[in-house]
């Protein structure tokens, strides 16, 4: 019997991921993970680890498989939570949930994991790894979960061969509405209890308050700046090669607060990411005012009116050379070369058509199509059909 220790979150994607497994006869060890500590700045009942880790716990009795508690905040807190504070400082928008899978359940969680003598570490993500031979070789795929509305593969794409080649995920072919049904039949205290939202284990968080801890308020203001905009109308640079025409059309728009108008105050540039129309606080527009840039070196928000607006849109983003990553390393890019791939820039995001260009320092993601809310610090990720084949950190 192989041993699996799957990590019991406490929810019903993890609880029936435990069931399946002990069904096809593996011998089931359950283990939550205890990432947080600091209850101030969560929002009150939604999702407090100690009920999390209550409901975990009645689901392994009724299993009848032996369950503990890790608490691995101190990493957390290091790998995670600081991370998100100097990115923040920066200017950019991290995503926890992936560095957590990436850093935490798939890093740390997988070692003490192992230490257990497991074979393998299983979680209720909503995706699919297969394997397939190339060139003698087995190769590890990630791929997309059966439940279109759910798939949770862009949360693992950072994860690598040896991680996948540990790695089980047992609701990968079922939907939720699946998923309940066999919590249900199992009585399992999980099957209605809701999703939780926010950060990976954390639960849901007021994010300005969560920064402000480390992030000192500062006052500043929020501009305006108008859709005709002579900035959006700059001719095209002839004679250029194709790598300075990519890295051209990545490049932040320059703007100055000369070029539109006042419309509002903020408390800190580094409490808001592009795309945001949310906490801005600017009453008395025709439309709504969404953020088009941020600058935290001058403290200032640069806003546009409506989701159409110019300064919202952008075809081409730049990933450093360090920051790519091949899940599928045979399919790697060497310098020079280019493929076509679908990607996504943020969770849920409908697969769009790019080109890939890998150069000496840099990869571009040129889309067939404009993005709205490239955002740097959040994660690209490229897929051909189902299959996620790498990611990389958005610069």
């Amino acid at each position: 019997m192989k041993r699996v220790v799957v990590g019991l979150s406490g929810g019903v994607d993890s609880s029936v991921a435990a069931y399946l497994l002990q069904q096809q006869g593996y011998e089931v060890i359950g283990l939550f993970m205890k990432n947080w500590h600091d209850d101030s700045v969560t929002i009150s009942n939604e999702c407090p680890w100690l009920e999390d880790s209550n409901d975990a716990l009645l689901v392994a009795e009724k299993l009848g498989i032996p369950f503990q508690t890790v608490d691995l905040s101190e990493e957390y807190k290091e790998k995670i939570v600081d991370y998100m504070f100097n990115e923040y400082e920066k200017g950019r928008t991290p995503n926890p949930d992936v560095l957590c899978n990436r850093e935490i359940k798939f890093d740390v969680f997988m070692k003490i994991a192992l230490s257990l003598g497991a074979d393998y570490v299983a979680t209720g993500h909503y995706c699919r790894k297969t394997e397939i031979d190339v060139n003698g070789e087995t190769v590890y795929q990630l791929k997309a979960g059966a439940d279109v509305n759910k798939d949770q593969s862009y949360f693992l794409c950072q994860l690598s061969q040896e991680q996948l080649a540990k790695s089980l995920f047992p609701i990968g072919e079922l939907t939720k509405p699946e998923v309940r049904e066999i919590a249900a039949q199992m009585d399992l205290i999980t099957a209605e209890k809701k999703d939780s939202q926010g950060l990976c284990f954390i639960g849901k968080v007021r994010l300005p308050e969560f920064l402000q801890q480390k992030l000192q308020p500062k006052d500043g203001i929020i501009i305006q700046i108008d859709k005709n905009d002579p900035i959006y109308s700059v001719e095209k640079q002839v004679g250029l090669t194709l790598e300075e025409e990519l890295n051209t059309a990545a490049q932040k728009l320059p703007y100055t607060p000369e070029m539109g108008k006042v419309v509002g105050k903020h408390q800190g540039a580094h409490y808001f990411t592009i795309g945001q129309r949310k906490g801005l606080n600017v009453g008395g527009t025709t439309d709504p005012l969404f953020i088009i840039a941020t600058n935290v070196e001058t403290n200032t928000i640069y806003t546009g009116l409506t989701s159409m607006h110019p300064g919202l849109f952008k075809k081409v983003l730049r990933i450093e050379k360090d920051e790519v990553h091949w899940i599928r390393k045979d399919l790697a890019l060497a310098n020079g070369e280019s493929a076509e791939y679908m990607v996504r820039i943020r969770y849920r995001q409908l697969l769009q058509k790019a080109t890939l260009y890998q150069f000496e320092n840099q990869m571009y993601i040129a889309f067939e199509e404009p993005q709205s809310a490239i955002t740097e610090g959040q994660f690209a990720a490229w897929y051909l059909e189902d299959e996620l084949i790498g990611s990389g950190v958005i610069s």
